[in-house]
């Protein structure tokens, strides 16, 4: 999968954006916490059996050869901001404020973790709770939305395992007992780790999954004024639970491993760090990489394997750091990721889909990338687009549009795929919820 023809240099502040025939993304709305879940207006009516294709439902945007082309039949015309690949369509499908985490639980309903804690990306209007959407109508829209788990400020790891629910509230990770087809809680819910061993006020998210073995990884945020220390300690890192309150550390050296997700097939896990803020001129990137036990990941001494931080107080030696295969520019900012489930064509199938959150003050950059995965090992394929911003390797932009310079549209920032195959799209600063699809994805019947 090639990348596309870009070019830019940044800043997570903003520096300047360089143009190279491609649309650029940023944009932000703010949501009132005091208004109800908003659920889609005029996309109640049940759809007939004679609608074959997500993308032929009313309010579907698609991208073909021809030109962009609107499903007749809804108003909701919100995405039509977007640039998607020929053979794509995008529909809007909800709204819920500040949008950080979506999951779909076993019977199809999408959850959102919506807090209201200040948290990197700076969205406003949480309900501090966890909403459950469905599409009971199979309309394409969440017509049904209420809240699942009230009184969560700090929520945004979710996790549905064989027979639970895995949620976060602060510090500690829960679960509750879950049944598919579950619309409210059916039993208590119990602590099962009070992750402590640092606590950082603005990375306070603790992304969670399940590995194919059955091992669940807890992320856990360092901070950005962290001194390099030999041997630095454990702030920044991957945790797993284990029984134990404090779970066992797996993997130290980031600073802000905010999303964490699985591969199938392979007993692959991986994490998306957010690197050292204002660090691109020392070799500082973003990074996806791979979860493995005793893995150093750098931070706060070294940008990468053998790339120490020029301006740390010690000299480290950063020959024993893990090298990444997919590394981004500074600003970029990769908030989510989730691996397509093999529905999609090709260059698509298999690939690691990620949003692209963009540089603090300006989002230059927000959009959202493919990267494609290595069918052999399960790792990406050498990827970024460090070289002055030009996309390489298996690095590919996907949907952009977010960056037209009127900040109206939001930013990228959770992202999932659902079992029908459609790719869910959350947006923490404006809440607007959109999925994507090929256009030949059929509707299950």
């Amino acid at each position: 999968m090639k990348g596309a023809c870009t070019k830019r240099s940044r800043s997570r502040l903003g520096k300047s954006l360089i143009l190279a025939g491609c649309a650029w993304l940023s944009g932000g709305c703010h949501s009132d916490a005091s208004k109800p879940v908003e659920i889609a207006a005029g996309g109640s009516a049940p759809v007939d059996g004679s609608v074959e294709n997500f993308c032929d439902l009313p309010g579907s945007v698609r991208f073909t050869a021809a030109g962009t082309v609107n499903v007749p039949g809804s108003e909701l015309t919100r995405p039509a901001f977007l640039h998607l690949p020929v053979g794509y369509c995008v529909h809007y499908f909800g709204n819920v404020p500040n949008a950080r985490q979506l999951r779909f639980a076993p019977g199809g309903e999408l959850f959102v973790a919506s807090p209201t804690t200040g948290t990197t990306g700076g969205g406003s209007g949480g309900r501090q709770a966890i909403v459950l959407l469905a599409d009971d109508n199979r309309d394409g829209y969440g017509d049904l939305a209420h809240d699942f788990l009230s009184n969560l400020p700090s929520t945004q790891g979710l996790l549905f395992t064989a027979d639970h629910f895995y949620y976060q509230d602060g510090t500690k990770i829960l679960r509750l007992p879950y049944r598919s087809g579950d619309r409210a809680p059916s039993g208590a819910s119990e602590v099962v780790a009070d992750v402590q061993v640092y606590s950082s006020d603005l990375h306070w998210p603790k992304p969670l999954d399940q590995a194919d073995d059955g091992t669940i990884y807890v992320g856990n945020g360092g901070d950005q004024s962290e001194d390099c220390e030999e041997p630095h300690p454990f702030h920044g890192g991957i945790l797993k639970l284990d029984g134990t309150m404090a779970g066992t550390k797996v993997a130290k050296g980031f600073r802000n491993p905010i999303a964490v997700r699985c591969a199938r097939g392979k007993n692959l896990c991986f994490a998306a760090e957010l690197a050292l803020d204002y660090s691109e001129e020392a070799g500082g990137r973003e990074k996806l990489v791979p979860i493995r036990d005793g893995d150093d990941w750098g931070f706060p001494c070294c940008a990468t394997k053998d790339v120490p931080f020029s301006n740390s107080n010690v000299d480290p030696d950063c020959s024993h750091v893990a090298p990444e295969d997919a590394a981004f520019l500074i600003g970029d900012t990769p908030f989510s990721f989730d691996f397509e489930p093999g529905k999609w064509p090709a260059p698509y199938t298999g690939a690691a889909f990620v949003p692209l959150h963009g540089a603090a003050g300006s989002w230059h950059g927000a959009r959202v990338v493919a990267i494609a995965m290595n069918p052999q090992t399960g790792l990406p394929v050498p990827s970024g687009d460090l070289d002055g911003g030009v996309s390489s390797g298996g690095l590919a932009d996907f949907a952009s549009g977010y960056d037209d310079g009127r900040l109206s549209h939001g930013r990228p920032a959770a992202i999932t795929f659902a079992a029908d195959g459609r790719l869910f799209l959350g947006n923490d600063n404006n809440g607007d919820i959109f999925w994507i699809a090929p256009l030949e994805l059929p509707i299950p019947r």
